[in-house]
């Protein structure tokens, strides 16, 4: 795949290339990564100052004054809807003598995922009183005399963030000098933007503090090669081969198949035909009515699963695997346009490349559908290497007004909380966490070919924090 340029941090990390990937060539990576305090200390200097990073929907701050907080290692970040309705991100700190303007406990577990209000007009800091407005200039001073009004505004203005949105989504940069976020986006972004992903809402949204690094927790979901061995119930309906690729800073997976009767277009996402060898009309909708109920009602929609049900009565017995799908997918956007949902229009060379889930550099993964995504975000949590903060949320389009009202909710990883199927992924993620750890663990052999994503998750990490490269087999 073609590279995307990214924003490298100043190390040489004699780091494999787009082009060794490509040609899925075998590696191993050091696992210091995920362990090492040193190793996180160099991520709060290299990595998330650097990066854009995805704060929450736009629907969050739907009007002028509407303002919450995001937090990542050390760092906050305050966002806010200005009048003009642009948005606006600044450091959380007061220039005077480092105090938070806006006061953030840490994320505990049922407690503070983060701090949100409306109505803001300025900010005025706790400890001294200095004022600020919400285009970050100082508006109080007090007793400016004792500094011989020497102050000026570069001095008392608040320290601003990069804010763009893409997708629905917003993002921030705390680099001065990054990339614009559509040119970081790269080509991932040009294949999403054929979702309408910000035409979606909120179906729910969950988050828990983990027993695991960060990264542990994200690689868990950047490939469906463990499907096989974490998720066995699933193979009853359906094959789960994959594949995954590289596009530079961001990287795709999706379902691969060795029979070509099963190829097309949809057969790379959920939206695909079930087990080989059996009724197609059947095992299609045991496929997906499985991976909706038991993936927290996500990852698919209603809709599609009430019209899978009706592949067998509407469908002759002789019906193809690709009359299936072509069957089902028109006869659900017809159920859908008829509650008031539009589907995108998405040519079918993108459907083809879109495959089932892109991983977002370095902490975004987002399964995506034609009406619907399955998404997640992982952080660090504070300095300890072995726990993270885990977010998941799905997305769906809905008719107008009908969209639920949402918010964040803790829960425990527990499969009554989040569903069988991720609840079988966070019984792995602590264990893989301590396996690694063990003297008689002698490095990752990701798969080169189902488990890319995680290597090109490592390469551009060493491109920024400067060692941890994966290297070639062999050498």
């Amino acid at each position: 795949m073609n590279e995307v340029s990214s924003k490298k941090g100043p190390f040489d990390s004699g780091n494999i290339t787009g082009a060794d990937m490509d040609a899925e060539r075998r590696v191993t990576y050091p696992t210091e990564a995920f362990f090492s305090r040193d190793y996180l200390e160099d991520e709060k200097k290299h990595l998330w100052p650097k990066v854009w990073q995805m704060v929450e929907r736009e629907t969050d701050l739907p009007e002028p004054g509407d303002w919450l907080t995001y937090d990542v290692a050390d760092e906050s970040v305050i966002v806010l809807r200005h009048g003009d309705g642009s948005l606006r991100a600044f450091h959380n700190v007061c220039p005077h003598r480092g105090r938070q303007l806006v006061s953030v406990p840490d994320m505990l577990p049922g407690k503070v995922h983060d701090v949100r209000g409306s109505g803001r007009r300025g900010f005025t800091c706790g400890f001294h009183g200095w004022g600020f407005d919400t285009d970050g200039n100082n508006t109080f001073v007090l007793d400016p005399q004792d500094w011989n009004n020497e102050l000026t505004p570069e001095m008392t203005c608040l320290s601003p963030v990069k804010v763009d949105t893409w997708g629905g989504y917003i993002y921030i940069n705390m680099d001065p000098d990054c990339m614009p976020l559509g040119e970081w986006m790269g080509r991932a972004g040009e294949i999403l933007d054929h979702f309408e992903l910000a035409k979606m809402r909120y179906k729910w949204r969950q988050w828990a503090i983990y027993d695991c690094n960060w990264k542990v927790a994200i690689e868990a979901f950047l490939e469906p090669y463990h499907v096989a061995g974490t998720h066995s119930q699933l193979l009853r309906y359906g094959d789960y081969y994959a594949y995954s690729k590289q596009y530079g800073l961001h990287s795709v997976s999706g379902y691969d198949t060795r029979d070509e009767n099963y190829k097309m277009n949809e057969s790379s996402g959920t939206t695909r035909s079930g087990k080989a060898g059996l009724d197609p009309r059947v095992s299609t909708y045991q496929l997906i009515k499985e991976n909706y109920e038991t993936v927290n009602y996500s990852a698919s929609t209603e809709t599609l699963v009430k019209a899978a049900s009706r592949l067998q009565d509407e469908l002759p017995e002789s019906a193809t695997p690709a009359e299936v799908i072509a069957h089902w997918m028109k006869s659900a956007k017809a159920d859908d346009a008829a509650r008031g949902v539009t589907w995108p229009e998405i040519p079918s060379d993108v459907m083809a490349e879109a495959g089932l889930a892109w991983g977002l550099f370095p902490n975004q993964n987002i399964l995506h559908g034609v009406t619907f995504a399955l998404c997640y975000r992982v952080r660090p949590y504070g300095d300890d290497p072995n726990k993270c903060i885990f977010e998941s949320y799905a997305l769906e389009r809905f008719p107008e007004g009908e969209e639920p009202e949402t918010e964040w909710v803790y829960a425990d990883p527990t499969g009554e909380n989040w569903g069988a199927v991720l609840a079988q992924d966070f019984a792995n993620m602590a264990f893989v966490h301590k396996g690694m750890k063990s003297s008689g663990f002698r490095g990752p052999l990701p798969n080169p070919h189902q488990e890319q994503k995680v290597i090109n998750l490592h390469r551009n990490l060493a491109n920024f924090i400067g060692r941890g490269a994966p290297r070639l087999l062999g050498d």
